[in-house]
């Protein structure tokens, strides 16, 4: 299959970094080199500021109904594309062909969403305090925004902030990741395909403190929005605070996945064994803290050490493969100390453990249990295929677990008692919640994070507040 090199994409050219640098591609799978994408250097970044500054004084002015138009129609694109779109995805992130194909299908739902927003950015009539007063509460788009997107959903992440910041009337210009630049160029390329007017979306790619660096403080840019690490999260977030820039920061978490002694165990561990396995585990929702109550725990290990034991690894083009491989080798290294040091503080190690051949960036699908809470692994994001399972006594013992780190972006539970339902999602502190399923992540609802997990939406109506400026016009008839 063909991987086709990543240019730059300013004022509406596609185009090599002025310097004529390039980065190296290199397949997950095969750890050989694909492809290169463009580095671009600070003349390139100054041309984007200015695409980006002229891209928003015209499509500020584009009616809303005419924003949904082309952004459905860049939707409708990447249906067309998928099959186009989905093989480089899997040659250079290592996701399984299927998992591909979903991702970019899924964006066509998040811009169709985000299109129908746009023609909702209803403002406010205010009731006056005397006659002849008008008090108007209007919202008004934010202005150029950087947004700044990880490798392991390529698209996804780059097409939520991309879609609202267009249906609210912003320009963007999106720093994507190096490893894996091809696929969001693909999603770019179908919004300008679809009429999105020169200089209103720009896509660089180069060293990533650098570019944050120089575009954040810039005063073309209004607004920055950041998906990636906690410990990165903060150090753009106070640059952003520095300079007085609104901020959008989904950051990592590591999710509980609680499962009280009523709930259905068959069920509660083939969904939680899937949303584990998805994308290798390389997702920041990803349930990565089992906590099992005492009289079910031992069913339901071994329940999700089967489910575990159904993903074939393998390369993500080969259609046998149910789980691909890990992004980069620094995630094979970090998973084996994980397990390593759990195991050494005497965690039972049920299946998995081990990289799969000496070719690829491949981990088997592990489960860990009876994990102490001071293992490395319980208190730092996994981000790879490793299911840490523990047990719980009482429902006050679980929360107080569950609520023990800094973390608070996805969690779970899982129960036939509407009363502990009820209680549960009250309890835990995380600013997404499902119970009895994995239902986090669509299009229409709000996602995101608290405490160390960052703040603000990405999904869902609260995703479009981020991008508008609040203005208030009070008038007096003359």
């Amino acid at each position: 299959m063909a991987y086709s090199n990543t240019q730059l994409f300013i004022a509406g050219k596609w185009r090599p970094a002025h310097s004529g640098k390039v980065i190296e591609v290199r397949n997950p799978a095969t750890e050989e080199v694909i492809g290169t994408v463009a580095h671009a250097g600070q003349s390139d970044l100054d041309e984007a500021l200015a695409a980006a500054s002229a891209g928003f004084k015209v499509w500020r002015n584009v009616a809303p109904f005419e924003r949904c138009r082309i952004m459905r129609k860049a939707a409708a694109l990447m249906r067309e594309r998928n099959d186009e779109i989905a093989p480089p995805l899997t040659m250079e992130q290592g996701k399984t062909l299927g998992e591909a194909k979903m991702e970019a299908m899924a964006a066509a739902d998040v811009i169709e969403r985000f299109a129908e927003e746009a023609k909702r950015a209803y403002g406010r009539l205010i009731p006056a305090r005397g006659p002849g007063i008008y008090q108007i509460a209007m919202k008004e788009p934010v202005g150029p925004v950087a947004a700044f997107t990880p490798w392991n959903f390529p698209i996804n992440q780059v097409v939520r902030k991309l879609s609202a910041a267009l249906a609210a009337g912003c320009s963007i210009i999106v720093k994507a990741p190096e490893e894996t630049p091809a696929s969001p160029a693909q999603l770019i390329r179908a919004f300008a395909d679809a009429g999105v007017p020169d200089g209103v979306i720009n896509l660089v790619y180069g060293v990533p403190s650098e570019i944050s660096e120089y575009l954040i403080p810039h005063p073309v840019i209004r607004k920055i929005s950041f998906t990636g690490s906690t410990h990165v999260g903060k150090q753009l977030n106070a640059l952003a605070g520095l300079h007085m820039k609104r901020a959008t920061m989904e950051l990592g978490g590591h999710a509980p996945a609680i499962v009280f002694g009523d709930a259905d165990v068959a069920s509660a561990a083939k969904i939680l064994a899937a949303a584990k396995y998805r994308n290798a585990g390389q997702v920041c929702i990803s349930p990565t803290r089992m906590l099992v109550q005492d009289d079910v725990f031992r069913e339901f290990v071994d329940k999700f050490v089967d489910s575990a034991k159904t993903f074939k690894v393998g390369n993500g083009l080969d259609p046998e493969s149910k789980m691909g491989s890990l992004a980069n080798p620094r995630r094979v290294t970090a998973i084996e100390g994980m397990v390593q040091g759990a195991v050494g503080k005497g965690a039972r190690l049920e299946t998995g453990g081990k990289r799969v051949g000496n070719k690829g960036h491949f981990f088997e699908p592990t489960v860990v249990s009876d994990v102490p809470k001071d293992a490395r692994a319980m208190n730092e994001e996994p981000f790879g295929p490793l299911a840490l399972i523990s047990r719980f006594s009482s429902f006050d013992d679980v929360v107080e677990e569950a609520n023990r780190l800094p973390f608070g972006l996805a969690s779970y539970a899982f129960t036939s008692s509407a009363r502990t339902a009820a209680a549960i999602g009250s309890a835990i502190e995380a600013g997404m919640m499902s119970i009895n399923s994995f239902g986090l992540a669509l299009p229409e609802v709000p996602f995101g994070g608290i405490k160390d997990s960052g703040y603000g939406s990405e999904g869902g109506t609260e995703a479009m507040e981020g991008y508008f400026n609040t203005k208030f016009i009070s008038q007096t008839g003359v």
